[in-house]
């Protein structure tokens, strides 16, 4: 029990340490960087280009691209990973479920920098299709794909919500939310949450589309739910009005990581 009181007292002193602070803002940059990225290429794909891969991959394999592209994509995999670490403690000493799954996703957003890096990523696309044919091969695998579909569409409903009560306000420190700079992060911010939510939401509809069709190939990353929104009426002007509202995000998460507070 001691054991156990001590190593919860060393991860309270860690969570709430001044070089976490460090870690999470060097993290919370790596995290912007990718996301304004992904909305280059998706704002290439709505002036015509279907060259790149508007996702968190393709923005890697483009940042790896650039002059010292593989140490920079480096950088970006310490960060993740950084955030990960943050996440754990963050769930071990506040027992939060919420923020588990947040290290589940930056943990895999790493390990895909991590394979582009060491050029072990293959293409720029998520084979998002590949592992829901498997699991649509388990037992009742149609309705795991169309549950992961409908729990998809869930989180993405939760950040328009988060935007819409301006919830994420409480991830900037006063200095952060005051002034006209302030005015400017919280609405990069409400802006940010609103599209991504909404791509989210797409994601998941696709899950739930090839759930119920039985066609693993439906489903897709973002980059797929891009090219749908692209074939849609207006979709040029919607996928570039999600490519700005990515791009946001990732503008309010270096204004986060300026004025952490957590």
């Amino acid at each position: 029990m001691d054991i156990t009181h001590q190593a919860e007292r060393a991860g309270r002193q860690a969570h709430h340490s001044e070089w976490m602070d460090h870690a999470v803002r060097a993290g919370l940059v790596a995290y912007g960087i990718v996301h304004l990225l992904i909305a280059w290429l998706a704002l290439q794909l709505a002036f015509g280009d279907r060259e790149g891969s508007p996702s968190s991959s393709g923005a890697l394999h483009q940042l790896a691209e650039q002059p010292f592209g593989k140490a920079l994509v480096w950088l970006v995999a310490i960060g993740l990973f950084l955030l990960v670490i943050w996440r754990v403690l963050e769930a071990v000493v506040d027992r939060s479920v919420s923020a588990a799954g947040k290290a589940v996703l930056y943990g895999a957003l790493g390990v895909s920098a991590v394979r582009v890096a060491t050029g072990s990523g293959g293409g720029s696309g998520d084979g998002t299709d590949t592992w829901t044919a498997k699991l649509m091969d388990l037992p009742g695998g149609q309705a795991l794909v169309v549950a992961v579909g409908v729990g998809i569409i869930a989180y993405g409903g939760y950040e328009i919500v988060k935007a819409w009560t301006e919830k994420f306000a409480k991830e900037l420190d006063a200095e952060g939310k005051s002034g006209s700079t302030g005015s400017a992060y919280l609405l990069f911010g409400k802006i940010g949450y609103v599209a991504k939510g909404i791509a989210v939401g797409i994601v998941g509809a696709l899950f739930v589309y090839a759930g119920v069709t039985h066609e693993a190939d439906k489903s897709g990353g973002l980059d797929q739910a891009l090219y749908e929104v692209l074939d849609q009426p207006f979709g040029p002007f919607l996928v570039g009005a999600i490519a700005i509202g990515i791009g946001c995000f990732g503008l309010f998460c270096f204004a986060r990581a300026r004025h952490l507070a957590r």
